[in-house]
């Protein structure tokens, strides 16, 4: 049984009990007119497209991990559907949405700006692109060190990007930057690392950045314009 396969249920009730407080900030933050055709990329169990749904047209998600698609599409209403596939190869034609949004997601990827260019690619000249990750830390040993930790926790981290790795490749993608946000978060570390086991989490929590209690991240919101 894989990581996911044992972790699904986790991830979906966290996210459940989260949903009111993310769907309220994504309203907030994409103003959506209600029209829209909107992707959400690495839906994982669905955060992002449920919170979508209530606001737009119609929501597709999609991710690699056939057990969150199954967590997402026990909670999908008539608006929203879900497909496997990569994020960096994206089964649909140019200009297909009018909004493509990604939650979390790009620091799992290992070339993450593959899948930025197909969120370009798939997003009508005109349409908007949402990206919400954690940032990288301006030092570098640190970025190192959270990445250290990241990856202990969860196997399929890959790293980290910093504000100005976002910056350049939304210009290399012709996505003009209409506002952003950023957000602290305070991580209690005991629930942070609930799926993790064993070995693994006592190297977790050897390498946590800020100590055994708590860890700290930087989470960045950019809502951008593809030109």
């Amino acid at each position: 049984m894989n990581r996911f396969a044992r972790t699904a249920d986790l991830v979906a009730a966290r996210q459940d009990a989260r949903a009111a407080e993310l769907s309220a900030a994504v309203h907030a933050f994409v103003q959506p007119a209600g029209e829209e055709r909107a992707l959400d990329v690495g839906a994982g169990a669905g955060a992002l497209a449920l919170a979508l749904a209530p606001f737009v047209a119609e929501v597709v998600g999609v991710d690699v991990e056939p057990e969150l698609l199954a967590r997402a599409r026990e909670r999908a209403p008539a608006n929203v559907t879900f497909e496997e596939a990569d994020a960096t190869a994206l089964p649909f034609a140019d200009g297909s949405f009018d909004l493509a949004g990604t939650l979390r997601t790009l620091h799992h990827v290992h070339r993450p700006e593959l899948a930025l260019a197909e969120l370009a690619r798939v997003t009508r000249v005109g349409g908007r692109v949402l990206v919400v990750d954690q940032l990288a830390p301006l030092d570098p040993l640190e970025a190192l060190a959270v990445d250290r930790f990241e990856r202990a926790r969860d196997p399929d981290h890959q790293r980290l990007l910093s504000d100005q790795d976002f910056r350049q490749l939304f210009e290399a993608n012709r996505l003009l930057l209409v506002r952003e946000q950023r957000r602290t978060e305070r991580r209690e570390l005991e629930p942070y690392l609930a799926a993790c086991e064993g070995e693994a989490r006592e190297r977790a929590v050897a390498l946590a950045p800020h100590g055994r209690d708590v860890f700290v991240a930087e989470v960045a919101w950019y809502m951008l314009r593809h030109t």
